[in-house]
């Protein structure tokens, strides 16, 4: 349901929890889809079964512990240290598919928190701000497939190091060396998408967004930032902070759709889910 001001509220507090988060080695991953096969761990005898998330590109991997997961793209390779998960396929290569660990992405996070979309799936040209060393870059590569793209944007040449790496092995991966504070320098490296994917952790991430969605954001595209609430203002409640953020973004166009705290996985993180250049309805 959409509050007051046309968006869903953030869910949850801002205090630590009270209860150890489901995590690490299993962790719940919302609800699956039916057609799910049997498989085994890489290097362990546990069966499980992956069943599709609602979202596509993604998946659940039922067991002991559910855990989310995307289909490696590379199979055989890990990124940085996941679980991989094998499953028999009749008369072809097994599949895999890689455990998503919502401590380590806010992504991840965010799906399993239950947002309502994900505008990331199949075939999707994805803008990635703040793509560090590519740990969640990796698994947005699994989701867009090979018929979608990532542009990863990322200012620091030691993580830009690891991503580039990375990228030899993953085809729609193109990083991208420079500052997301100006778009220009990589304007021509970067075509039009569906989505722009924010974690610049930066006191002007909003201006950051509205910047280069002007530039590559397709109209009525969507938007996904993470706003950590120390890195905008240290001084204010996060829930402060998180209001002031969406109300830079609604003057840039980027009207917000919806809200979700990351809590317990990242503590005093939202995230901002929306459209840029939405045309208002006509009155009747």
């Amino acid at each position: 349901m959409l509050g007051k001001r046309g968006f869903k509220p953030a869910r949850g507090g801002s205090g630590r929890p009270t209860k150890k988060p489901m995590g690490g080695r299993g962790f719940k991953g919302g609800k699956g889809g039916p057609g799910g096969k049997r498989g085994v761990g890489a290097g362990s005898a546990n069966k499980v079964m992956v069943v599709p998330h609602r979202f596509p590109g993604v998946y659940i991997a039922k067991g002991k512990a559910d855990a989310l997961v995307t289909r490696n793209m590379v199979p055989g390779e890990s990124i940085y240290g996941e679980k991989r998960i094998q499953i028999p396929d009749d008369g072809a290569e097994p599949a895999e598919y890689r455990v998503w660990n919502p401590f380590r992405s806010k992504l991840a996070a965010t799906i399993i928190g239950g947002v309502a979309n994900m505008p990331i799936g199949i075939g999707s040209k994805v803008l990635y701000l703040g793509a560090a060393n590519g740990t969640t870059v990796s698994h947005v590569s699994d989701m867009v497939g090979p018929t979608g793209i990532v542009y990863a944007v990322e200012f620091s040449h030691r993580s830009a190091r690891d991503l580039t790496n990375m990228a030899k092995r993953r085809p729609n991966i193109v990083p991208i060396v420079e500052d997301a504070r100006q778009p220009l320098r990589y304007r021509m490296l970067v075509g039009m998408v569906d989505v722009i994917f924010a974690d610049v952790a930066q006191p002007d991430q909003a201006r950051i967004v509205a910047i280069n969605a002007a530039h590559f954001l397709k109209p009525t595209g969507w938007y996904i930032i993470a706003i950590k609430a120390n890195c905008v203002d240290s001084t204010a409640k996060p829930e402060a902070v998180f209001a002031a953020e969406v109300d830079k973004l609604r003057k840039e166009n980027c009207k917000p759709r919806e809200q979700l705290t990351l809590e317990p996985y990242h503590r005093d993180h939202a995230v901002v889910i929306g459209q840029y250049r939405v045309k208002k309805k006509k009155a009747q």
